[in-house]
């Protein structure tokens, strides 16, 4: 799933919209002037856009790619980072669940798998997972060990 903006969802529209008029690519002025949007934070959402593979951006010309993915649309930033963290905590669990025997997880084995497995996150990225789960009650640190409380 693919989380975005408001802001973003109303010039990616734009651009899918757009798209059959311009073959080559849509020219970056042309969008501009069909939203009202400052300057900054059209480069910023573009930018943001292209980071998230929705769109090509070549020689001042934007190109929408095709998306498999369901794409969610929240009201800013701070919705979007909180529905990320839901999303990696839901594949964590997944994870967590795999490795886990008896409910119980080695720490070292676990926070392994975060870092290096399919998830790849940073260190900061895995403790504040880690945290978030055990302040909902999902996992609990023993020691050398953490315990699933779910079933």
């Amino acid at each position: 799933m693919i989380i975005i903006t408001k802001k973003e969802n109303i010039i990616y529209e734009e651009i899918k919209n757009l798209k059959p008029e311009f073959i080559d690519g849509i020219p970056e002025k042309i969008i501009k002037m069909r939203v009202d949007i400052s300057e900054h934070d059209y480069h910023e959402i573009l930018n943001d856009l292209q980071s998230k593979n929705l769109i090509i951006r070549e020689n001042g010309k934007i190109k929408p790619q095709k998306v498999k993915d369901e794409i969610k649309v929240v009201e800013n930033k701070r919705e979007v980072k909180i529905e990320e963290l839901n999303q990696l905590e839901k594949e964590a669990i997944k994870i967590i669940k795999e490795l886990a025997v008896d409910g119980l997880i080695p720490r070292y084995t676990l926070e392994g798998n975060l870092l290096y497995g399919k998830l790849r996150l940073d260190n900061l990225q895995m403790y504040k997972l880690l945290l978030s789960l055990e302040n909902k009650k999902i996992l609990r640190k023993n020691g050398e060990y953490y315990r699933l409380l779910l079933s």
